[in-house]
């Protein structure tokens, strides 16, 4: 697969900047060419990980449009996310430390405002997969997706009451019930594939998805598609979308710019993919 992305922003002046736009760590081992960041114009920057292990790149830029970018190819196995209908949710006392801050409230993610109701809704659900399944038909069901809606303040407890968001927001209300139900839930951006699936597709973009711990490992599911998807690749993940910001800038910026590439090459193409 040909991955990559091209998003400018218009600064009123030099401003400090942080991206996250390269794929995760845990699949570089997947990368055929790496997909570095290149920007323009052209700035020192510098990269670290935080504390979710995302990688992280920083730097100042000037005023004026700035464009980030990357570019890579990506070899992925062609199989749907896995599917394990067995996997047993573990009680509280014996989840692993490192899970249990994905058991808290976050930002976007209103545990406090909304555990009645997610235990009025999924209490008879039986627990493990079934019951976080459960949880991603209830919010596929009952939210409507429109691009044209998206707020980048709105929380999970407002997506279900307006019954409207994008993926992020799916994904807020999917977590935010998984951790009401005592499952630890994470949100996930990446790469998405349209590969496998019907015409027409939609324009390439981002995704939001969110992993859940169950039976000693975390397993993927996606709120707003509710199936196994093909060709995910992790970019980076935490407790909610606050976590992940594909750029943040640090003063005035305008967004003036944005194209996802997430394209299936043959053998023939993959030396001469396109480059943004």
């Amino acid at each position: 697969m040909h991955i990559g992305c091209r998003i400018t922003h218009t600064l009123t002046q030099p401003t400090p900047l942080i991206a996250l736009l390269n794929v995760h760590y845990s699949r570089f081992g997947d990368l055929e060419r790496a997909d570095y960041l290149v920007t323009e114009p052209s700035v020192p920057i510098e990269s670290y990980r935080d504390g979710f292990g995302n990688w992280c790149t920083r730097m100042v830029a000037p005023a004026g449009e700035f464009t980030l970018s990357t570019s890579g190819i990506f070899r992925d196995t062609g199989l749907p996310d896995i599917y394990a209908p067995e996997a047993k949710q573990l009680a509280v006392e014996d989840l692993p430390f490192d899970t249990l801050v994905y058991l808290l409230g976050s930002r976007y993610c209103d545990t406090d405002l909304l555990s009645e109701q997610a235990w009025a809704l999924f209490a008879d659900s039986p627990p493990g997969w079934p019951r976080v399944q459960a949880i991603c038909d209830y919010v596929h069901d009952n939210v409507t997706f429109d691009y044209m809606k998206a707020d980048a303040t709105r929380t999970a407890g407002q997506t279900l009451a307006g019954g409207h968001g994008v993926c992020r927001d799916f994904t807020h209300l999917g977590i935010a019930f998984c951790r009401c139900m005592n499952i630890p839930a994470r949100y996930c951006t990446g790469y998405l594939s349209e590969i496998g699936e019907p015409l027409p597709h939609p324009p390439d973009d981002f995704a939001a998805w969110m992993e859940v711990f169950l039976d000693g490992q975390w397993w993927t599911f996606d709120p707003r598609n509710n199936t196994r998807r093909t060709g995910r690749i992790l970019v980076a993940r935490g407790r909610d979308a606050a976590d992940v910001p594909l750029t943040q800038i640090f003063g005035p910026g305008t967004l003036s710019g944005f194209e996802v590439i997430t394209q299936k090459l043959d053998d023939a193409s993959e030396n001469t993919a396109p480059r943004l």
